[in-house]
């Protein structure tokens, strides 16, 4: 976004890694260690701490990348600058639904939790588990008046966010002694099936399905909005690390405090763990301990965390839409920023619409809308290993103020964690997603038709991850019933096979955006065009050519 000059590097360190903290303790603190203790039991913790390498491993690539083009709303250009056109626009089609899909979630995550106030208007927001109509409109309500918040700058996110955060912050630390203080009950770890009661299968699909992933993904916010940072090469990797070290920190308290809190009794009368099933997870495990002052603190916590949250997706989502406008396949009145606040506001009126389409259709629970956000977020994530890998290959003198380090080791790693991770949120959850991120594709073919270019060669570039979702979808319907398959392929060798063909399909990515800077796809770097330091269009640098003739020796 070209945001005024006030606003373009207005934002420091420390607010920087209060967006990315804020954007993670959302609503997945509210209800992901009850979810992932129902899935998963006492070995929920196994999946945060799965979920916190996941997610810091892809964070790291992004940290390259994103330090390399400190442009803000970043995660839906890296595509487009490393393969072209249709990939930057199906990654970053991809990368808007899933944040856009945030801002109705939180708002949907509040309302839940003001349920449980004492007020008879507020008992009547949620029944049987779904909003009411008028939950329905008080969730509206709570996404427009944080839309508003963002209206205006950049610099009044940041303020008021660093206070609701500091807030959101200090709340699930107080539960976390409250509920350790009420009695704490090591037998919990043990009993009932025992530390894994529903096997190890159970802990991966937690990572994805109960929220474990989808609260670590305030991770974006950091990259999407670390353009407007003071120093973004410094910047945007120590806040990617300080936010996800916090956030594991606090969220492995949270599962160990409930986990311990619960009382044996009520775990034995449910049947174990995967009957225990709170609608408002803390809240009504500190009623049941008779714990009224917690119960307040987590029902002021609970108003508070899902709309700070939402501070950093509107922001984001908005940057997001802006950068698929620049690219021609959103309107270009999209990516019209205000001359004084710096904010696209048209961006930010196209989000509002799909959020209120979302709350007035699907988002009827918070559960209803989770585990499907959260494959959907898993295909976000694609992007940022690949990239790595072919800015190595083609834009060797990129300034890069972050590297990853073992790239060539760690990048092809990432991107089959990234596979599996996405396979394990269960069919048909996985199908869904590439319904979703494949409707790109003919709009992508419709508006370079009508621009009369080739669609064989624009599309040559972007046909690995057509490919790659199709692929993906076929193992998860035919996979193990575990993960929601019709159990054709068996537990274990799915996830095998999973893994060892998004390794193929890394490498052909990698050499598809080779061969897409060889074609000019990609166009002007945005950042070595800017310093005269880009090579001719349809040009492989010096080193790639020696290592090319140095394999044809061979």
């Amino acid at each position: 976004m070209d945001l005024s000059a006030a606003n373009r590097k207005g934002l420091s360190l420390f607010a920087l890694i209060m967006i990315g903290l804020g954007s993670i303790f959302g609503s997945g603190w509210l209800f992901g260690a009850g979810q992932a203790a129902q899935v998963a039991g006492p070995a929920a913790l196994v999946a945060w701490v799965i979920g916190a390498i996941f997610i810091g491993m892809i964070a790291m690539s992004y940290a390259e990348v994103g330090a390399a083009y400190p442009l803000p709303g970043a995660m839906a250009r890296f595509g487009s600058i490393s393969h072209g056109p249709v990939l930057g626009f199906i990654t970053g089609w991809a990368v808007w639904i899933a944040t856009a899909s945030l801002i109705p979630i939180e708002a949907i995550a509040g309302t839940q939790y003001m349920s449980s106030w004492s007020f008879g208007w507020a008992r009547g927001l949620v029944a049987d588990g779904s909003l009411t109509g008028t939950g329905i409109a008080m969730a509206l309500f709570l996404t427009f008046a944080l839309w508003l918040a963002c209206y205006w700058s950049v610099e009044l996110l940041a303020r008021a966010n660093n206070l609701l955060t500091l807030v959101k912050f200090a709340i699930p630390v107080l539960a976390v002694g409250a509920l350790i203080a009420s009695g704490f009950h090591t037998e919990n770890f043990t009993a009932h099936g025992g530390f894994a009661p529903n096997g190890w299968s159970a802990v991966l699909t937690a990572v994805t399905a109960s929220g474990v992933v989808f609260a670590f993904n305030g991770f974006q916010a950091v990259v999407n909005l670390g353009g407007n940072a003071k120093n973004p090469g410094r910047a945007i990797p120590l806040a990617l690390v300080g936010a996800l070290s916090l956030g594991l920190v606090i969220y492995l308290a949270l599962q160990v405090a409930f986990l311990g809190a619960v009382p044996p009794e009520k775990l034995a009368e449910a049947g174990g763990w995967s009957g225990i099933n709170f609608a408002s997870p803390f809240a009504d495990l500190a009623k049941l301990l008779m714990l009224h002052w917690v119960v307040t603190m987590l029902q002021f916590g609970a108003f508070i965390s899902p709309n700070g949250a939402n501070i950093g997706n509107v922001a984001s989502s908005a940057y997001l839409a802006q950068n698929l406008a620049d690219t021609g396949f959103f309107p270009k009145k999209i990516a019209e920023v205000h001359p004084r606040y710096g904010v696209a506001r048209p961006a930010m009126w196209l989000n509002l619409a799909f959020s209120v389409l979302l709350l007035l259709t699907i988002g009827h629970s918070w559960e209803a809308l989770a585990s499907v956000v959260s494959a959907a977020m898993v295909v976000s994530y694609l992007m940022g290993p690949i990239a790595v890998g072919v800015f190595r290959r083609t834009k060797p003198e990129l300034p890069r103020p972050f590297r990853l380090p073992a790239a060539k080791v760690l990048c092809p790693l990432i991107f089959a964690f990234a596979a599996c991770a996405l396979y394990w949120s269960k069919w048909p959850n996985t199908g869904k997603v590439t319904l979703l991120t494949l409707v790109s594709v003919p709009i992508a073919a419709i508006v370079l038709r009508r621009r009369g270019e080739n669609l064989r060669r624009q599309f040559a570039p972007a046909w690995w991850m057509v490919g790659f979702l199709l692929w993906l979808s076929l193992l998860s319907a035919l996979g193990s019933e575990e993960f929601g398959g019709h159990g054709v392929i068996p537990g274990g060798l799915d996830t095998a096979l999973v893994g060892l063909s998004a390794l193929g399909f890394y490498f052909w990515a990698v050499r598809a955006g080779v061969q897409a800077h060889r074609a000019g796809l990609p166009g002007p770097d945005p950042v070595l065009a800017a310093a005269g330091a880009e090579p001719a269009a349809g040009t492989v640098p010096a080193q790639e050519r020696e290592r090319e003739a140095a394999g044809a020796a061979s």
